[in-house]
């Protein structure tokens, strides 16, 4: 069974996610901020992790530089930004970071399966 990591300060994007990827199949865990995330990453490695981009305690984007840097193997998570920073800037810096996919909150089932299948996990 694949796992997905959602990272996302919001209870309700973290619940909608989770209701998604669970009929999809996908075994998931939640952190509420990249300081967590990065935590429970060291213990396991999700398949793919949802991240958000602001949030408090550490950003989407500092939890992606420093998951990035500290694990170098090839069965790394591929990571997909869910946020609401829809710039071609945010865009470019995210891929620029080590991100595989970008999707734009709010999102349905459709969109985030039509990413999971763009990264390889279904």
């Amino acid at each position: 069974m694949k796992s997905c990591l959602i990272v996302d300060d919001s209870k309700v994007i973290r619940k909608v996610a989770r209701h998604i990827l669970e009929t999809m199949e996908f075994q998931v865990t939640e952190a509420s901020d990249g300081e967590e995330a990065l935590a429970q990453c060291e213990q396991s490695s999700p398949d793919v992790i949802l991240l958000d981009w602001n949030m408090p305690v550490m950003s989407g984007m500092d939890f992606l530089k420093a998951y990035r840097s500290a694990n170098r193997t090839p069965d790394l998570a591929k990571v997909i930004f869910c946020t609401t920073e829809n710039g071609a800037g945010h865009i470019q810096a995210a891929i620029a970071a080590g991100a595989d996919e970008y999707v734009m909150k709010p999102f349905d089932r459709e969109t985030l399966e039509s990413k999971l299948q763009i990264v390889g996990c279904i």
